[in-house]
């Protein structure tokens, strides 16, 4: 006979948290995300398409890594998702008809919008095959990287500058948001296994108004500082035997008698091999001293009173401090990207700093007047539409729910997600619209058929009397 089940399920709430750990490889909700897209999948090339694919892992856990392109997608289909997949920032990468490269970092929903050329790039298996041990590939895209920016910043730069002090700002803030914020006392350090950085090169002229940026993408790694290397090499070693997959190198003792020969080294086995008499290169990477993150015993309230009263008379040094060398590694790729513009809305809007065009202030509170009537007239077609839905709906009512479908077709067409503001603001780039010419071809060319028909037709008539 089958035991009875034991209920053990209860009908109460879980108490969980609000905002829940993001699993391992996740970003976490509140955390920005990004899409890199290349616009204009088909014609950009291998080379770009690659890079966008190198850039994708830069941008790892918080972006579609997985992301595909087809030749028909828009910007507007991608500015479309934004909303509802919950993406920050878009990363566009497209070609030109002269053959540049341009990538345009913008923020949705209102933009702005960083224009760059990308005037040199590198892809990640160019960097490895120019190093002689590469690395990567392992847990260092688990985590967000670090970002560093250098040089941003001009000292005694103003708004009447070249390239003025809100535009650093504002550039500033761009890349900033593009990564989750960290707290130094809270995040462990484990957590910070790569590092973005931005290095602004400094102008050769005063006059010179070029905003240049290099990118470069590191890993960081760390190993014990003031250890030989034969000691590293064992203790590597030691680790590998207790790993699940043992592959990598073990030292050779065949050929030695015994494992002092190999630890101390030197010529005759006189003295111990440190880094300085290795006969190797000095290692010259920063030192930081981290935390040994051994488990410690958990002591009782008279165990810590004892500890606390013998404080004074210990050392002052933290035997669990450990000294590391810490080492960057670059996993690529690298671009040179030099600013061209910036506009004010998603790809679209008023442009509020350019490399080459430079606005007088008469030309300028023209534009703004510009902008401004056109910003009027979009909001007397909302209300108009507005008032056309709810002229139809009252219809609708009064005629007691006649010609529902007609209706409710009239109503799809009015309320169509193509005349939102977003999309009116970015159709409204001078573009050409055209169907509505060829739809004033046809007509014109139907009135001169008809009047030249009924031309025909009168001289039957005649003929006929």
């Amino acid at each position: 006979m089958a035991k009875s089940r034991t209920k053990k399920r209860t009908h109460v709430g879980a108490n969980n948290p609000k905002h829940k750990a993001p699993l391992t490889g996740r970003s976490a909700v509140q955390d920005p995300k990004s899409m890199v897209i290349r616009i204009g999948a088909g014609e950009v090339g291998s080379s770009v398409s690659q890079l966008a694919k190198d850039v994708r892992q830069v941008m790892e856990p918080g972006t579609a890594s997985r992301l595909k392109e087809r030749r028909a997608n828009r910007l507007r289909d991608y500015v479309t998702m934004t909303g509802p997949l919950g993406v920050t920032h878009l990363l566009l990468f497209s070609r030109s008809e002269s053959g540049n490269t341009n990538l345009r970092i913008a923020t949705t929903p209102r933009g702005p919008t960083l224009h760059f050329r990308v005037e040199k790039y590198s892809l990640c298996k160019d960097v490895r095959k120019a190093q002689r041990h590469p690395r990567g590939g392992g847990k260092e895209y688990i985590t967000p990287p670090l970002l560093i920016m250098n040089n941003i910043s001009t000292p005694g730069a103003d708004a009447n500058s070249k390239v003025p002090k809100h535009l650093e700002s504002l550039t500033t803030t761009v890349f900033q948001s593009l990564f989750p914020r960290i707290n130094p006392q809270t995040t462990p350090l484990k957590s910070i296994r790569r590092v973005l950085l931005l290095n602004r090169e400094p102008a050769k002229d005063k006059d010179d108004g070029s905003f240049v940026l290099n990118f470069r993408h590191y890993a960081i790694y760390t190993k014990p500082a003031g250890v030989s290397k034969p000691l590293r090499r064992l203790d590597a070693a030691e680790k590998l035997f207790s790993a699940k997959n043992r592959k990598g190198g073990v030292p050779n003792l065949g050929k030695l008698e015994d494992i002092s020969e190999y630890m101390i080294g030197g010529e005759n086995g006189e003295g111990y091999m440190t880094d300085g008499t290795s006969g190797s290169e000095m290692d010259t990477d920063a030192e930081v001293e981290v935390l040994e993150e051994a488990p410690r015993r958990v002591l009782s309230s008279k165990a810590r009173a004892a500890k606390l009263e013998n404080e004074d008379k210990t050392a002052d040094s933290d035997e669990r401090v450990e000294r590391r060398r810490v080492t960057l590694v670059e996993l690529g790729p690298r671009m040179k990207l030099r600013m061209t513009k910036v506009e004010e809305g998603l790809c679209s809007g008023k442009t509020m700093w350019h490399e080459h065009i430079h606005k007088s202030r008469q030309e300028i509170q023209e534009l703004e007047k510009r902008w401004e009537q056109r910003r009027q007239e979009k909001e007397a077609r909302k209300k108009q539409q507005k008032a056309n839905v709810e002229k139809k709906k009252k219809e609708k009512a009064a005629n007691g729910g006649k010609n529902n479908k007609e209706d409710d077709d009239d109503d799809d067409i009015e309320m169509n997600g193509n005349n939102s503001d977003l999309f009116d603001e970015m159709m409204e780039e001078d573009e050409m619209d055209s169907e509505g010419l060829a739809g004033d071809a046809e007509e014109a060319l139907g009135e001169q058929m008809d009047e030249d028909e009924w031309e025909d037709e009168r001289e039957e008539i005649a003929d006929e009397n």
